[in-house]
Parts: structure tokens; sequence; C-alpha cells
């Protein structure tokens, strides 16, 4: 077998054998029948190679494919037109209520989601920005993987937000024309924002400590150089001799300036008070504010012509959108480092409980009376702190910054109203009260459950409705990630609905339909992270359902929806000019921030009496997963070892090999459980239960579903998924550990080459539990994947996916050659002479190592067992002859060539082959 399609053939041929026998497993049949080739010396790695750049180039085509599906069209002209047909010209008010505000906040986070590498990004967008076939030109294939580190992903960032405000700049310029011919008169007054964006990347501090404070402040200082060079860009565009121009172009390079003071290393005194006193003072170039300019652009487009005057009032828009920066920033903490902070103030002895009444009344009181202190950058320096640091840098980049945008402050797992009177204690204590929206993330199992509450109990504060009118919104975040690792991505979707509804029950009840709801749904970029994958309308609606925005139409209280677009798998969307504009477009056709408040209820909300019991059900089934050790040690077989590295924060391997044995789920961050359920070829936590909840009424959830637009949307998801998951793909992963496997495959004297080997082997893995957890974890997912194939039997397939069969057996077959690859690096890795043991690192630790997928590190202890380099008799100028050494070293370049380096070279083509599986899926986690 040379290529794809032999291997397909042969997959195809394997599966006709599932009629003979139901066990028989096609995928680890067709991984045993590569294995044999390559041990038998009919194919070598570089053969193997070359199938996987095959199948690179292939999932990399899916990828562009996929992509401009979902913003499709993506000719700019094409794009004109749709915006123009959305366009309504009745009203001039309704016009100006739709567009004044934002559609969408746009959120460019990171974490590990740069699967590919930058020239595989750069290919992919480029054929996905383009009409007609997706041919070669997209297979950029053993590409070297570099180093993923915080300015990267930063810099990553900052280009997607220029190509989104390069868009939606076309957007407003658009709208201001169709404004001026609509009403002539009035157009002047329209001041359109469709869209704002913001960022985390360099701001968030929750599960890291790499990010210096001063990091945060030059990462901000920097935005601010970027963004008045691209407003002085489009001024001299205008204009090239503009006055304005003697303004922006001055704070660009003072701005610039002093971020590279501040991407020095501030940790020594001196340091930080050189870069701080050079900030701090009065200096003509340090703007602060955008208002005046924004006010004269504004009063000159009133005085010159109509294609000059969109072309300024199109800048004002850019300007009032962003204000001094990229865009808004987000600052994250988690609610402990609060709780830490707190104490300081309120419970030094560590004796009070913070979510108790108690508590409550201490900080009402605390809050009362707390009086603004003034900081610096030195007070900044020396907090220990890390959540009082955040609110002191927020203070010193308003002060010295950008004094007009708001800062986010997000709170992971905030679970009682005492953490957000905390955050506001420090907000009022550093006198940024008025500029900060602290926002609590809902995404446990315990705050999805109890956030209704906590709404009620936090919406009651009178000091909290005081801030809230003050900010002009109700800020909090819903998180996909741990909600869809914990509960199930179903499950939680329906949670995070009913908690959107219930804070527009508390704002009503609480008199705050003054203002507006900004809710931040942070979804990832696969359907286990919360990103529906049928459409960009079914993307939007997913997380924020139109009978959610029906209850906050209803009550009175305006909309601010926000969502992420995440890591380099979400940059994607806006990493040409051509896909920014085709995405906001796609948006601006949805209008997610608006519904229809008369429109009649869903079935799936108005039938509670099943749709209430199907979810419950799901949910149980999701939880019993959870709870279940059979699933959290296959998950976590391998550790981490299927993925790459992917991004500047990432989760350490475990150094004790007992500890990786009993890893925990927690231990693992929810990006890497999704992929890692990716790779083992079942995405549990979106497709599982669904079938089990239907048991016993197939026909009513049926029924239900096909009469009910949640219902299809939420089927949509769940036949995606399927339609690429694999359970035999599941089970042969437990076979690679069946002792009795590597006993019987010399039987009968084939391959007689590897029977030490293969003897080692089952000798070795008598032991090992996986194989049963692999066949136990198979048979509950193939139980409930026969009734999830009976309720699908009832329900019309509204999106099937192209080339579905094909698809499924391109995977099948990257995961069948990922199994022959792994067994050639158990076959050498057991084929290692022994060797003495080495600081405390035996024989059978490597193994395990290489078992687990610990590859780097049993590695590194294969050469310092075996060295290739060491100094020669050659190197020293001694005149007394020597016979010895005989040049018996030289074995050890041996045992490198002919054993460590493969296990090597597998290993890397095994990591490629991830990334081919990862496209095929959509996205890295």
């Amino acid at each position: 077998m040379k290529n794809i399609a032999d291997l397909i053939d042969r997959l195809r041929e394997l599966h006709q054998r599932t009629r003979e026998t139901p066990l028989f497993n096609p995928v680890f049949q067709l991984g045993l029948d590569l294995s044999r080739e390559l041990e038998a010396g009919e194919i070598d790695l570089d053969g193997l190679e070359a199938i996987v750049a095959e199948l690179e180039c292939e999932s990399l085509k899916s990828r562009a494919t996929r992509l401009r599906r979902l913003v499709s069209p993506v000719a700019p002209e094409s794009n004109a037109k749709a915006l123009a047909a959305t366009l309504k010209s009745e009203d001039f008010d309704a016009f100006r209520a739709s567009w004044e505000v934002p559609q969408l906040h746009a959120v460019f986070t990171a974490h590990p989601t740069f699967l590919l590498t930058p020239d595989q990004s750069e290919a992919v967008a480029r054929a996905a920005s383009q009409d007609g076939e997706i041919d070669n030109a997209v297979c950029v294939t053993g590409a070297e993987r570099p180093q993923v580190t915080l300015d990267f992903e930063h810099g990553r960032a900052m280009r997607a937000i220029a190509n989104a405000q390069d868009a939606r700049d076309t957007i407003v310029a658009r709208l201001l024309e169709h404004a001026a011919e609509a009403w002539p008169d009035k157009w002047f007054d329209f001041s359109p924002l469709p869209f704002r964006f913001a960022s985390w990347v360099g701001y968030d501090m929750d599960g890291r400590t790499d990010i210096k404070w001063f990091h945060s402040i030059g990462f901000r200082l920097s935005e601010k150089a970027e963004r008045l060079d691209r407003y002085a860009v489009s001024l001299e565009a205008i204009d090239g001799e503009h006055a304005l121009l003697a303004t922006l172009r001055p704070a660009a390079e003072y701005a610039a300036a002093r971020a590279a003071d501040f991407s020095a290393d501030l940790s020594e005194p001196d340091a930080l008070s050189s870069a701080a006193n050079r900030l701090t003072q009065d200096d003509p170039d340090k703007l602060l504010s955008l208002a005046p300019i924004i006010e004269a652009l504004e009063s000159e487009a009133r005085t010159c012509d109509k294609p000059r005057a969109f072309q300024l009032k199109t800048l004002a828009s850019a300007m009032r959108a962003d204000g001094l920066g990229m865009g808004w920033i987000h600052f994250r903490v988690n609610s402990s480092q609060l709780h830490n902070a707190i104490r300081r103030q309120i419970d030094p002895g560590n004796t009070l409980d913070l979510s108790s009444k108690g508590a409550m009344v201490v900080l009402r009181d605390l809050l009362a009376q707390v009086k603004p202190l003034r900081s610096n950058f030195a007070a900044l320096a020396i907090e220990s702190s890390t959540a009082i640091r955040q609110f002191l840098a927020m203070a010193q980049i308003l002060a010295h910054v950008d004094s007009d945008a708001p800062i986010r402050m997000l709170i992971a797992e905030c679970e009682q109203p005492s953490t957000i009177l905390a955050a506001l204690y420090f907000a009022k204590l550093f006198g940024i009260d008025d500029h900060v929206d602290v926002s609590p993330l809902f995404e446990t199992e315990s705050a999805l459950e109890h956030g209704g509450r906590f709404l009620d109990a936090l919406l009651k504060e009178d000091i909290y409705r005081e801030y809230a009118r003050k900010r002009g919104r109700v800020a909090i975040q819903t998180g996909f990630s741990d909600a869809g690792r914990f509960v199930g991505q179903l499950p939680a979707s329906l949670a995070i609905e009913r908690l959107q509804g219930r804070l527009s029950q508390a704002m009503e009840k609480n008199g705050l339909t003054d203002v507006a709801a900004l809710i931040f749904n942070t979804h990832g970029e696969s359907m286990g992270r919360g990103a529906h994958p049928d459409s960009f309308a079914d993307r939007l609606n997913w997380p924020l359902s139109p009978w959610s925005k029906r209850r906050f139409a209803r009550a009175g209280v305006r909309l601010e929806p926000e969502v992420s677009f995440q890591g380099g798998d979400g940059y994607l969307f806006f990493s040409t000019p051509e896909l920014a504009l085709a995405t906001l477009t796609r948006i601006a056709e949805v209008r997610p921030a608006e519904t229809d408040p008369d429109a009649p209820t869903d079935p799936f909300y108005r039938r509670t009496d099943l749709s209430l019991d199907f979810y419950r059900a799901i949910r149980s089934h999701q939880r019993h997963h959870l709870e279940s050790k059979t699933y959290s040690r296959a998950v976590t077989a391998f550790g981490l070892g299927l993925l790459n590295s992917t991004g500047s924060r990432v989760s350490r391997r475990q150094s004790d090999l007992s500890a990786d044995r009993d890893m925990s789920l927690r231990q693992i961050r929810a990006i890497p459980h999704n992929s890692v359920l990716q790779q083992l070829g079942y995405p549990v936590n979106v497709i599982s239960g669904v079938g089990s909840a239907a048991d016993g009424t197939y026909e009513d959830i049926a029924q239900l579903i096909q009469e009910s637009e949640r219902g299809k949307q939420l089927i949509r998801l769940v036949r995606s998924s399927n339609a690429l998951a694999s359970i035999k793909t599941v089970a042969a992963y437990g076979e690679l550990f069946n002792s009795a496997y590597w006993a019987s495959r010399p039987y009968r004297g084939t391959e007689g080459h590897l029977t030490s080997a293969c003897e080692t082997l089952a000798e070795y893995l008598t032991k090992d539990d996986r194989t049963g957890v692999y066949r136990r974890l198979a048979s509950r997912l193939r139980v409930d994947a026969l009734k999830l194939h009976r309720l699908l039997d009832l329900l019309p397939d509204e999106n099937p996916l192209e080339d579905r069969e094909t698809i499924r057996r391109a995977i099948g077959a990257a995961q069948a050659l990922r199994l022959a690859l792994l067994q050639h690096m158990f076959l050498k890795a057991v084929s290692i002479p022994a060797f003495s043991r080495a600081n405390d690192i035996s024989r059978d630790d490597v193994l395990e190592m290489v078992f687990s997928l610990r590859v780097d590190d049993a590695l590194a202890q294969l050469r310092r067992a075996y060295p290739t380099h060491f100094p020669s008799i050659d190197d020293f100028a001694v005149d007394q002859p020597s016979d010895y050494p005989d040049g018996s070293e030289e074995g050890y370049a041996l045992i490198g060539r002919d054993y460590i380096d493969p296990i090597e070279r597998a290993y890397g083509l095994c990591l490629r082959l991830s990334t081919a599986i990862a496209n095929a899926f959509g996205a890295h986690g």
C-alpha cells in the first residue's frame, strides 16, 4: 500500500468483513497490515511519510473548503450585494437603532489552538478567499512547527483584528451611503457602530503565571501605537495634508517609544522607574482621548462633499469603536485570586465564609466606606496579589494610555455574589469603577446550576444596581469549555440558555431595564467547545438562541451579544481581507443583537414534559462518563502525547509515572480534552447520551425535534459530529495494549523476526489495564450509538455532509497509519538492549513513557543511556600510545540509528497525522 487510495480501498474491503463478525475491527486490521509491511521492509518510514504528506494535503483542502463554506460568498462584490439586501429604508430612527450599537462584540482570544503552522494558515486562508476549485496549492506539508509564544499569539490577534477593522470600515461606508441616499436631510446624524472588537491576549491571567504585569502594559502601548498609525494612514488616504495628521503621527511615535520601554525586563527598580517616569510625565504627544479628534472629523464632514464626508465619518466611527487601541481589552482572573485579595481587607484570620450572608454584610459596609486611593507603577511592581495587580494595571492604563475605552474584568469560576462585590471594591479603591465592567463567568456545573440564584442575589444589591447604571450594562460571561467537558456540550448549551433567561428575569424584576445586558459567550472553535459547525447562523444562534433574545426583548432590555474567535483556528475567519469582510457580512445578515419579540414560542420550550426530560437524561449520561474511571483512564491513557503543542499556555505533563496512570480529567484543560476525543475518534461530550435520552420515546422526541428550530439545530450539531466519529477507532487504540495480540502476532511462524520483541511486549502488557478500559468504553458508546441511530432514522438529514464516507475513510486511514507507527515505536522500544539504571530511571520506566506517548522524555533518557557523542582520545595531545579504547563505542551510534531515531521519526509522523485528523474535525480542541 503506497498511497491514500490504496489505504481507502483496503479499508473499504475490510469493512465488508464486519458482516462476517461484528467484532472485526477494520481500522485496527489496516493498522496491522501496514505494520506488517513496515516491519517486513516492504515499505519504510520514507514511504509512510509520503502517505502522511498526502493525508495532510487532503486535510488542508478539507479545512479550506469548510472555512469557505461557512462564510460563503467570499467575493467582495457579492458581499456588497448581500449587505445591501439586508438594509431597510422605511424608518430612519429604526435604521439608526439597528446600526448605532454593535450587532456583535467579537473577542479575539488565544489559548492552545494554533494548530496550523503560519505557512499552513496562510495557504488555507488564501485558498478559502477565492472562488473555484481548492487545489494542491494549499498543501503545505511537513512544515516545521515554530514555538508558539505569547508574543506570537498577540501578533496574530492584532493582525486578525486589523483585517476585521478594515472590513468594518467597508461596511460602515456602505451604511453611510445607504443612509445618505434614503434620508438625504438626516444622514449626517447617523453614527454607525456595527461591530466592536476586543482581545484578552496578554491580559488573561487565569491559569498562568508567565505573564508579568509590565507585559500587559507593553502590549496595550504597542496596540495604541499600531492603532494610531492605522488611523493616520486612513486619514492620509483622505487628505495627505490634513491638519490632524500633526496630532496622530507624533502620538503614534510617542506610544511606540513607550511600548519599547515596557517591552524590556522591568524587574529591577531602576529600570521600572525610568520607564514609568517617561510614560507618566506630561508630554504634548501623550494622547489620552480621541474625543476632540472625533468631534473635529464629524464637524468637517458636515461641510464637505459626500465622498469625503463618507470617509471622514467612517474614520470617526472606527475611532469611536476602538479608542486608543486595536480594540477593547479583557483582563481575566480566577475567583480564588480575588478571594485571596479581599481576605487581606476583611478576613486576615481566614475565618469568614465568603459565601455567607455575613460576608455580604461586611462587603456592603466596605464598599460604602471605600475612599479612592492614588496608585503608581511602583505600587504595581511591589504588589504580590495577582488580582490587585490587575486592578492596579488597569488604573495605570486608564490614566496614561487610554482614558476613554472601558476595560472588562472577567472572573473565572465565579459562583457567589460576594466575589463580584470584592471586585467592585478594588475597582472603587483605585478609582476606576466608572470604566471597568466586572463580568462573572458561569461555566462549571455548579455555577450553571445555581447561576439563576446568583444573579437574583447580585441584582438585588443596591450598590451593584448603582454601579450597573453608571456603566450602562450588566455584563456576564458564559463559557462552553469546562461546561462542555464536565456537563456535556448539549446539556451545557441548554443550561447556559436557561441562565440567560434568568438574567433577563432578574434585570426586569430589579428595575434594570434601562441598562444593556452584555453576554459574552466564550465558545471555542470546535463542536466540543460550543462552535456549531453547520453554518454561521447556527454558530451565532447556538450560544445565544432566539428564545433567549426574545426574553430580553420582551423585558425591554437591550442586548449586547459577544462571542470569541479563538486562537489560530478562530483567526482564520479574519486572516485575509476577503474572509474578514465575508465573516462580518454573514454576521450582519443574521443580526445577532435583534429578534422578533412576537415570534411564536418554539415547541422545544413549550413541550417541557419532553424536552426537559430529554435534557436531564443527556446530562445524566454525560455525568456518568465524567464520574467513570473507565472514561477518565481512556482519555488520559496517552496523556497529551497525541497532541501537538499549540499555544503559549500549555498543560504540563506529569513527571511521575504513577501519577500519569491515575491522571484526573481535571488535570487536562478543556481544549486538550476535546482534542484527545477527536484524536481517539469519538467526540463523546457532543454525541453521547442523545440516543439513550430518547430511548422509549423515539417517536415523540423525533416529532418534537421536527417541529422545533432549536431541536433541529441540536440534531444538526449531533449529526455533524457523528458523521466524523468512529467507535471502532476507539476500540482499536485499546488493542495496542492487548497482551494476547502481541503474543499471537508471530503465531504459526509469521513475522519470526519479531518473535522476541512481541514476546517481550506480551509479557510486559499482561498487567496493563488499557485494553479493558477501551473495550468497556467502546461497548458503552456502541449501546448509546445504536439508540442514537434509531432516533436519527426518524429525522430528515437537513445538511448531509458531502462525501461523508470519503471523509470518514480518510480519517480511518490516518488512524490506521498512526496505529502502525505506534506499533513500530513499541517494537523498537522493547528491542533496545537493556541499560543500567541511571538517575532512578529504569528500562521499564522508559517503556512506560513510550506507551504513554511521553516520547520526548523517553528519548532524552535513551540518549543519556546510549550517548553517541563523547570525548575522543584523539582530542588529547598525549605522546604515549594506547590501544584502548578499541572503537566499541560505535555500537551506541548503531543503537541510535536502528532504534532511537526511528522512534523519534515515527512519533513526529504521528503528530503530523494528529494535525490531519484535527483538520478533518474542523478545529483543534
